[in-house]
């Protein structure tokens, strides 16, 4: 078993490192390339890497978002909040608000073209648009650190997939909490519980954070040799994870809030990233080859004319909604302009919220939505890291051609 779990992984790699190469060599983000490797290697094409291989890796995929998401936390310096205001979080509201409000509308709309507006649609309307305010944050700094993209649009861009999880989570449940109101069987939850759920989750969250970053920091202060350090952090953040996912929080938003906190008290930090970052590219490829792996061609077929158009207006709401944000905050008119493109993204946090679906709607509904979903996220991961790279560069923030 374990050798064929090393080789298993010696195959991931080396097909990240294959593909990352040749999308390199088509000056196209390393991550699609990792992305398409995965997807050949896996059951939709030539099926090297079985579906029930892809579950054994599981836990990689919770290592890698953690790291992921603890490397931008440390990015969300309180300075920078104290220059900028509160123009990201307002920015992270109108963005994931109207990716909703636009593909309610949307998907309304082809129900009522189809003549077939019943109050059943309308719950799975409402349930389906509110999975629209996700975005994945993975792909995106991929493709920032390996432009080493800087200026306006990537500081605002990272804080605003920062935050860009707590309002999706907090608009998922409000929708579904409505959605649970309208059906037609009683509910034992009282609709304000069902509101409330989704705050407290996130409270949670942040609470471990920050409980965790503490800890870290003083333990920076103990362990004073590189090497003792760096198992330190892996540790810390492994231990968030596991307590978000105990404590039924958000794994991401934890790991988030532990890199925030470290980022903000401690003088280490910027050590631990940078450490951080050469010991992390293996994961990071095994993740996204995984990923790839698990993208479904075949889902394209059944999710017909409603998956276009959930996958069409959701980006049109994000690109809208990032644009008003702008201007309403009077941001800087790059931040305008291209933030919305850098948006496009959706995987992880989308297909969670999917599988709470199945148990809102009835089972058909579920599985449709369900569907949409992954579909969504087979042409959002392939394409939204292109998009993100032309947005950068359009912006002028990407100087070198990695």
């Amino acid at each position: 078993m374990t050798t064929s779990v090393l080789l298993y992984l010696a195959v991931l790699l080396g097909t990240g490192l294959l593909f990352g190469k040749v999308a390199k060599y088509l000056k196209l983000p390393n991550v699609t390339g990792y992305l398409v490797g995965g997807l050949i290697l896996g059951p939709s094409i030539l099926n090297i890497i079985p579906e029930g291989t892809i579950h054994d890796f599981s836990i990689i995929s919770s290592v890698a978002l953690g790291f992921i998401a603890f490397s931008i936390g440390t990015e969300m310096k309180l300075v920078y909040f104290r220059r900028v205001g509160a123009t990201p979080i307002w920015i992270a509201i109108f963005e994931a608000l109207f990716a909703v409000i636009v593909t309610l509308i949307a998907v309304l709309g082809y129900f009522l073209i189809k003549g077939d507006l019943s109050l059943t649609n309308f719950r799975f309307a409402l349930v389906l648009s509110a999975i629209a305010a996700a975005t994945a944050p993975a792909a995106t700094i991929m493709v920032v650190r390996q432009y080493k993209a800087k200026g306006k649009l990537t500081e605002t861009l990272l804080s605003v997939v920062a935050i860009d999880d707590s309002v999706a989570i907090i608009l998922f449940g409000i929708f579904v909490a409505v959605a649970n109101a309208l059906g037609q069987t009683a509910v034992a939850t009282p609709l304000w519980l069902q509101i409330l759920n989704p705050f407290i989750e996130i409270i949670v969250s942040l609470a471990i954070g920050s409980v965790m970053g503490i800890i870290l920091t003083l333990g920076c202060k103990w362990f004073t040799g590189r090497g003792n350090r760096i198992s330190l952090s892996v540790a810390i953040i492994f231990l968030s994870i596991f307590l978000a996912e105990w404590l039924h929080a958000s794994p991401l938003l934890t790991a988030m809030m532990l890199g925030a906190v470290f980022g903000n008290v401690s003088s280490k930090a910027e050590d631990i990233n940078g450490l951080l970052y050469f010991i992390t590219p293996p994961i990071f490829i095994l993740f996204f080859v995984l990923s790839g792996a698990e993208l479904n061609i075949s889902i394209l077929g059944v999710v017909g004319i409603i998956g276009l158009v959930y996958v069409v207006f959701r980006v049109v709401g994000k690109i809208f909604g990032a644009w008003l944000g702008a201007k309403v905050t009077k941001a800087e008119p790059v931040i305008a302009k291209y933030l919305g493109y850098a948006l496009v993204p959706q995987a992880g946090v989308a297909i969670g919220l999917s599988l709470i679906a199945t148990q809102v709607l009835n089972v058909e509904m579920g599985s449709q939505i369900r569907a949409i979903i992954l579909a969504g996220t087979l042409i959002y991961e392939l394409v939204g890291p292109v998009i993100t790279k032309m947005a950068l560069k359009k912006a002028g923030e990407i100087s070198i051609e990695a």
